[in-house]
């Protein structure tokens, strides 16, 4: 018998790294060196600020290369990075060099410099992973937590798990599976998180956890 799922929280402190760019190029540079908390924290920021929104606004990158240098179809590209089928931060790193390399292998838009101010600043966030009062010990114990907790359990089940932590997938299909209840688990698994609001996320894990109760 698995182990009963115990629920869990974040808070994030947000660090400024002290390095900044003001041009696509130097943006570049940037992404090549920071470390992978920065690239976690710029692709998922808005996502964990805005969670009401669906979809989520963009990445901040794309947002900066769009708003303050103008190049709107850099940051189109930038935009479109298909997060779900990034395993690892570093795959998603290698993602995104891949478009900024591909589009300014010409060299018109390097150098492209933002309005004096809007430099682009690299942060990241230290993350503390504090424990819950909240545990189930069967599925339908699962749906009445999942219910009530707050979505910053149910963001860092699901995103931080699964990427920051690089665990491939989210904790709840993790123990779905432990629990002998596979076909849930990839359910689960399944649904694309970055495409709806968290509460959004909560009502669609509750509804599959149901129906497979019911069945």
């Amino acid at each position: 018998m698995a182990a009963s799922f115990r629920f869990y929280t974040r808070h994030n402190l947000v660090e400024l790294l002290g390095r900044r760019a003001t041009t696509a190029g130097e943006l570049r540079d940037g992404i090549a060196s920071v470390p992978g908390a920065s690239i976690y924290y710029h692709t998922h920021r808005f996502l964990q600020q805005h969670h009401y929104l669906s979809p989520e606004p963009p990445n901040d990158f794309a947002f900066w290369v769009t708003t303050s240098l103008g190049l709107d179809a850099l940051g189109e590209l930038l935009a479109s990075v298909d997060t779900v089928r990034c395993g690892r931060i570093e795959d998603l790193r290698a993602r995104t060099l891949d478009v900024l390399d591909a589009h300014l292998a010409n060299g018109r838009t390097r150098t492209t410099a933002c309005p004096e101010g809007e430099d682009f600043h690299f942060m990241a966030c230290r993350t503390f992973v504090l424990p819950t009062p909240y545990q189930a010990r069967d599925l339908r114990e699962f749906v009445g937590v999942l219910d009530k907790i707050s979505i910053h359990s149910i963001y860092y089940h699901v995103f931080e798990a699964r990427l920051r932590l690089e665990k491939g997938v989210n904790d709840f299909s993790t123990w779905f599976e432990a629990l002998g209840h596979p076909d849930l688990a990839r359910a689960v698994s399944r649904l694309d998180p970055y495409t709806m609001t968290l509460d959004g996320l909560r009502k669609k894990i509750i509804g599959e956890v149901q129906r497979h109760v019911r069945d």
